[in-house]
């Protein structure tokens, strides 16, 4: 029974007592009629009374970018040579950002990956791979200054290689099997991977860039993979000090070294650290993005600044569909890129682009 109905009633109830006693004519139940009646004015003129519930604050904001492409291209017959080949990979940009009053935790992580198949090499090969984690606190100072703590972590899924050309017989084509004897490892999980946390600022100047500062940042570089120490500027152990006494041995196809144990398996470094965000949304069918991180070592050769650098497009054609133009760029100087013109290795500017047609959809939280 509502409280609007029991008053309804209450107001019916007096009313009709109210009237008996007006016909009874005595004294008693006059004034009972009087209090009946005097009550029920009270309930008339009495309102609800409503209760007004605060909205729960939301410190959570979330969204989740996916985004898969593929590509085929298929010869038949054709004049002009070319190999059946195909190709798919797959993106997800992750966000989830907590503010209350003036402390905020921002995280993001960015997946990468994808794969090719090519009839001239006949075997899976890996052309994207990417694990880039980040996590920031701060402590709004200014309207455009923080103080910050910094994590990044950076790594790849699985193995990458290069694949020289098999010596085979003239005219013959290179097996498979062939093919896998001869290509070269150059990367695996954690080998290599980057750990550093910093301590700094944020300067957020307009909405479309955030720069932040680490002028105190520890860190590692990890590289579990022991032929793939020497090559990623692994320190060597101290037992193995001496290279005169333990020289670095090659494998048999003279590429990479296969002492890795002489190495330690991560390096310690201490810096500053400079990343930079900025993200333009041209329309609603444009929008570009592009992440900056520069690293100097106080420990070794501060001057030599490593650079990791990616920039993303991405053109909208409908709702489910867009291109993305995807660029790669990383230069650090303790790596050594061998290829068949550097048996030992040499320092140089790795670049990796992709330009794709693919299914992209966002799933975000509600405002």
């Amino acid at each position: 029974m509502t409280s609007v109905f029991r008053r309804a009633l209450s107001v019916v109830v007096a009313v009709l007592v109210a009237a008996i006693a007006s016909y009874a004519q005595t004294d008693t139940t006059k004034k009972d009629a009087q209090a009946a009646a005097a009550e029920a004015a009270r309930l008339l003129t009495q309102t609800e009374e409503t209760k007004v519930v605060a909205p729960k604050p939301v410190y959570w904001t979330r969204s989740l970018m996916t985004n898969v492409n593929f590509i085929q291209n298929s010869f038949t017959n054709w004049a002009k040579g070319g190999y059946n080949n195909y190709a798919l990979s797959a993106y997800i940009d992750g966000k989830a950002d907590w503010k209350k009053d003036e402390m905020y935790w921002n995280n993001r992580i960015q997946l990468d990956y994808g794969f090719l198949y090519s009839d001239d090499k006949p075997l899976m090969q890996k052309n994207k791979d990417r694990i880039l984690l980040e996590s920031t606190w701060g402590y709004k100072a200014t309207n455009t200054l923080s103080y910050t703590a910094k994590f990044t972590f950076l790594n790849q899924f699985s193995s990458g290689w290069t694949y020289p050309t098999p010596a085979v017989a003239e005219g013959e084509e290179p097996t498979s099997k062939e093919w896998k004897d001869a290509r070269v490892l150059k990367s695996d999980f954690f080998a290599p991977a980057i750990v550093t946390l910093g301590l700094g600022v944020d300067w957020v100047p307009t909405k479309w860039l955030t720069v932040n500062f680490a002028p105190l940042t520890g860190g590692f570089t990890i590289v579990g993979t022991e032929r793939l120490r020497k090559n990623n500027g692994m320190d060597r152990r101290k037992e193995y000090k001496d290279a005169a006494q333990f020289p670095d041995v090659k494998d048999d196809a003279g590429i990479y070294y296969t002492t890795g144990y002489y190495y330690r398996p991560a390096r310690f470094e201490f810096g500053a650290q400079l990343t930079a965000d900025a993200k333009v949304k041209v329309n609603d069918n444009f929008e570009g993005s592009t992440h900056l991180l520069l690293f100097s070592n106080y420990l070794k050769k501060p001057q030599n600044i490593r650079v990791n650098w990616d920039t993303r497009m991405m053109w909208k054609l409908n709702k489910f569909f867009s291109l993305n133009l995807t660029t790669n760029l990383i230069y650090d100087d303790t790596v050594l890129i061998v290829d068949e013109a550097h048996a030992d290795g040499h320092k140089a500017v790795q670049l990796a682009e992709a330009l794709q047609f693919g299914f992209t959809y966002t799933f975000a939280s509600k405002k």
